[in-house]
């Protein structure tokens, strides 16, 4: 498998199947250890900063990704803490675009 951070997310249909836990767990594998699979649904972060700037700034970063890869993520956030929640909603649960923005944040938070 291909480096998931050099992937780019391609368009699902309400066709498309949801993965396994077998496959979530692989990919899963190659991400930071911060990541948390909710339900077999949702691939979950919570990132802390030390100011609402460095807060506002990582959000509008993680935007950014999701505006390119055309992927959108549920993000919250406040003060000093946001958490980013990606789910592939047309099919109800994760597909490897999640991993792949998930892996793009990664990336970001390396930087």
């Amino acid at each position: 498998m291909a480096q998931l951070a050099e992937q780019n997310c391609e368009a699902c249909s309400t066709d498309t199947p949801p993965m396994t836990t077998e496959a979530i767990e692989t990919h899963a594998q190659q991400l930071a250890d911060y990541w948390q699979i909710v339900d077999d649904r949702i691939l979950r972060a919570v990132f802390d900063f030390k100011n609402y700037y460095h807060t506002q700034a990582f959000v509008n970063a993680v935007a950014w990704i999701a505006h390119c890869e055309r992927h959108h993520p549920d993000i919250s956030f406040g003060y000093n803490q946001a958490t980013v929640d990606w789910s592939t909603h047309a099919i109800g649960g994760l597909s490897a675009n999640d991993f792949i923005c998930a892996a793009k944040v990664d990336r970001l938070r390396a930087d």
